[in-house]
């Protein structure tokens, strides 16, 4: 997506964000049919001026999400460069006849990108390392903003409870989690006592997964993400576009807009979103052997 006539504009330090969110507003916001003409353009003849129309109309969009991860303490400019990578990654795999908006699809991108970006800059010893941590770590100051908590260090037993009910995780899990936290990052290269060459280091084993499991994960990964391209190619554009709007949107669109959207009652689109749930879980499971 390299284009040497026209550049995004400089990522800076939060020092000069302020004059890089001014000039994100000058690019134009795109109808849906502009959108799909430019997405056809980039997609059937490699039209770069037409990638970079599509990136530079969803800066805003990215500044908007990156905002939100500001919480983590990181600079939000980095927070920024790293959104418009997944939002150039998006742009490079768009499909405008899939019948969905850019930002829909983008956005998945762009927050992935930034979670990333958290997760390689803090601590996995805060982090954690499996997929529900990842989860609490990244929801746990959210909910504790809602709790005026967010500067506190050790939470209250009914704040424990409170949080563990609406992250949907134990309660030890949310105060181990908060403990990590609240903890202060310790080198592993600091000797282990004042009599003792040895570091902290030199007592962990190595939880590396070997060559053989890392290619059984990528394996799976392929095959997963093929299953559901060919489980999204299974749905009519309707269906496609209405289960899209009810699962896949940050704040889902209600039965009301998508009836008024598409001319039917309410109960019409919800009927039709079940039908669309059960196809996608149809095409995504295996068939059984011998059946």
């Amino acid at each position: 997506m390299t284009n040497n006539k026209r550049t995004l504009p400089a990522v800076v330090h939060d020092d000069g964000l302020q004059k890089y969110l001014q000039e994100i507003r000058q690019f134009p916001m795109l109808t849906a049919e502009e959108e799909y003409t430019l997405g056809k353009r980039w997609q059937d003849e490699g039209d770069t001026e037409a990638a970079h129309a599509l990136v530079t109309s969803h800066l805003r969009l990215v500044a908007k999400v990156a905002a939100t991860y500001r919480g983590y303490g990181l600079p939000m400019g980095e927070l920024i460069a790293e959104g418009n990578i997944g939002l150039m990654h998006a742009v490079k795999k768009y499909d405008p006849d899939r019948g969905f908006r850019l930002a829909t699809y983008a956005i998945w991108w762009i927050k992935a990108s930034i979670q990333d970006f958290v997760l390689r800059s803090w601590s996995l010893v805060k982090i954690g390392t499996t997929a529900a941590q990842k989860r609490l770590f990244f929801n746990l100051g959210k909910v504790k903003r809602t709790l005026d908590a967010i500067d506190s260090g050790q939470l209250t037993p009914e704040q424990v409870t409170y949080v563990a009910r609406q992250l949907n995780v134990t309660e030890d899990e949310v105060v181990s989690m908060n403990m990590r936290l609240s903890a202060s990052d310790k080198s592993l290269n600091a000797r282990r006592s004042s009599d003792d060459d040895g570091e902290w280091q030199d007592w962990l084993a190595d939880s590396t997964p070997n060559q053989e499991i890392l290619l059984a994960e990528r394996q799976e990964d392929a095959l997963r993400s093929r299953q559901l391209e060919t489980a999204l190619s299974t749905l009519n554009t309707r269906e496609r576009d209405i289960l899209m709007a009810r699962n896949l949107e940050e704040t889902p669109i209600t039965l009301e807009e998508l009836s008024q959207r598409h001319g039917i009652s309410r109960e019409r689109v919800r009927q039709i979103e079940v039908r669309a749930l059960e196809k996608l879980r149809a095409a995504m499971t295996p068939p059984v052997k011998g059946a």
